[in-house]
């Protein structure tokens, strides 16, 4: 795709700015640059129509513009052609996707009966709408580390955009003083952070599988140098078994590297930073993790 852009903008090059072989060559790169969007495209089986076209036909215009604008300047032995086009594709998007238009996206998805094809389409083309805008505020972001705050912050958009879905209904357009979508959304995302951080906080939570809790699931008659035992045993790992346990998609986060960060001293806190993996997924991966070696480590 990237050698077909290629030649598209070497066609565009060719022509003399503002005539009609340039135009024409030019709305056939932007339209190349289109077709990986990820909103304002049709239902599958459907023409593009209604607030999807709105969409698509006002981010071309933009395209047309900005790309005719910047294409003398570009040199693509200092910037890829990949990362140009998704840059100016990026930006386009963010132009266009004020409020009204994610409004309009909102008012789509009521229109149909929930789990049908049609309103799932209008949910999936809305959550990428609301990323894309760049319009998701960052509340509450002195209270914690930057590093914590990334880590929340992320789980917190993911949180609020699956209300956003589930919840769609509940939108109502005249509601409040300003009448913003974004409005409902980001006071929901305000009061996810903070939810997110007291599950972070939650007693049943902080009181994480330490190693203490994989020396209590040990026989009783345990000796003092048990805990250079139990780490000697998992760094060893003869069979294999603690690298190849890790959380789901990500091999290097397993048993065998969350354990052992653990006997070096760090807090659970810090290895959801280091790994980018909320506490509780941790939590419960390692108290499964603790389940399923018992008996080996009990040898």
């Amino acid at each position: 795709m990237d050698e077909r852009l290629e030649q598209l903008i070497t066609q565009v090059q060719q022509h003399a700015p503002k005539t009609e072989g340039w135009r024409l060559a030019l709305t056939q790169l932007v339209q190349e640059i289109l077709r990986s969007r990820k909103v304002g495209r049709p239902p599958i089986g459907q023409p593009l129509s209604g607030v999807y076209q709105e969409i698509y036909e006002q981010v071309q215009q933009q395209l047309i513009h900005k790309v005719g604008e910047e294409l003398s300047n570009y040199n693509p032995k200092r910037i890829p052609v990949r990362t140009w086009v998704n840059t100016l594709r990026h930006h386009a998007f963010r132009t266009v996707l004020d409020d009204l238009q994610l409004k309009k996206l909102a008012l789509e998805a009521q229109r149909h009966p929930p789990h049908s094809d049609l309103r799932q389409h209008a949910l999936g083309e809305l959550v990428e709408a609301i990323r894309l805008s760049g319009k998701l505020s960052r509340p509450h972001r002195t209270r914690f580390s930057p590093q914590f705050y990334d880590l929340l912050y992320e789980e917190a958009v993911n949180k609020t955009l699956i209300y956003v879905c589930r919840k769609i209904d509940k939108y109502d357009p005249e509601r409040g003083q300003d009448k913003k979508f974004m409005t409902w959304v980001n006071f929901r995302l305000d009061r996810v952070i903070l939810e997110t951080n007291r599950e972070f906080k939650d007693p049943k939570i902080v009181d994480l599988p330490s190693l203490s809790d994989l020396e209590e699931r040990l026989p009783s008659d345990e000796t003092p140098s048990l805990f250079d035992k139990l780490r000697e045993s998992i760094e060893e790992d003869a069979k294999n078994l603690f690298k190849q346990t890790h959380v789901r998609n990500r091999c290097d986060a397993n048993f065998q590297a969350i354990a052992l960060a653990r006997f070096s001293g760090q807090s659970w806190e810090e290895i959801s930073i280091k790994f980018r993996i909320p506490i509780p997924t941790l939590s419960s991966f390692f108290q499964r993790s603790c389940e399923k070696f018992r008996a080996h480590l009990s040898q």
